[in-house]
């Protein structure tokens, strides 16, 4: 069974539903915590995928020039290599703004403010030939929690998904590396926690409740999307999408 290596960047953003659909598609997970003190491998060797996910940290440096946390270093590095040996890569949230950070993007607190919520992206025309992303619809939901931004991307990288007040919502490095500004992991009770504990949503006058509410109502129809999608992921991993007769065969939405 092919392994797919998972960092966890933060307890509080953990793998939840997307755990369960890589599952669900036939890889095996080997969950890391920096966080808590797991050491990152040097190389990729005898993973299929690397997954980066979200986290509290910045992308960008501290103002004392330190980076926003001790394994980040380590782990640019790990998404240097994950493009440069076509490692298929699924990065969340912070996951995405490192992965632009590693290849010379620019990320930085976002002007615009907060954005916290469910909300729609819009596909962009590269979408529709990307492995990926050409079955997600032209404007799927989302889930949105961030305050830091991915204001330019890597040079050569292709913008697949944006958003009027933050442009760069999905991005692929290469041809097998996906950023995602959203979250599609969540469920409700991890955005539970996150509202109990959140300074963001003072900042700009939320109801915690309201938005707990607001994000639980659309927790099936981000699911409808993001389920196929990481089983497509998965198989990528599993090296089973690799012509159109195969990417006819998996899972398409509603089915």
């Amino acid at each position: 069974m092919a392994t797919a290596l998972v960092i966890e960047n933060d307890p509080t953003d953990d793998l939840r539903r997307l755990g369960e659909w890589l599952t669900e598609g036939g890889v095996e997970l080997r969950v890391l915590r920096p966080h808590a003190g797991d050491e990152l491998p040097a190389d990729l060797d005898g993973y299929a995928a690397l997954v980066v996910l979200g986290g509290d940290q910045q992308a960008y440096p501290l103002p004392d020039g330190s980076p926003g946390a001790p394994w980040f270093p380590a782990l640019e590095g790990l998404l240097r290599k994950a493009v440069r040996q076509r490692v298929p890569t699924l990065a969340i949230c912070l996951g995405a703004q490192l992965l632009a950070a590693a290849h010379a993007g620019q990320v930085e607190r976002s002007p615009s403010g907060p954005e916290i919520g469910p909300t729609v992206v819009g596909k962009r025309d590269a979408a529709d030939t990307d492995p990926l992303f050409r079955y997600v619809p032209l404007m799927p939901d989302v889930l949105q929690w961030h305050s830091d931004e991915i204001t330019e991307l890597p040079h050569g990288a292709t913008l697949l998904a944006a958003s009027t007040r933050y442009p760069h919502q999905a991005f692929r490095v290469g041809d097998r590396a996906w950023g995602l500004q959203f979250h599609i992991e969540c469920d409700t009770a991890m955005i539970a926690d996150w509202a109990r504990d959140s300074t963001q949503l003072a900042e700009l006058g939320y109801d915690p409740e309201l938005v707990v509410a607001a994000c639980d109502r659309v927790m099936a129809d981000v699911e409808e999307v993001w389920q196929p999608f990481a089983v497509r992921f998965a198989a990528l991993a599993l090296g089973e999408l690799g012509d159109d007769a195969t990417r006819r065969s998996l899972p398409l939405l509603g089915q």
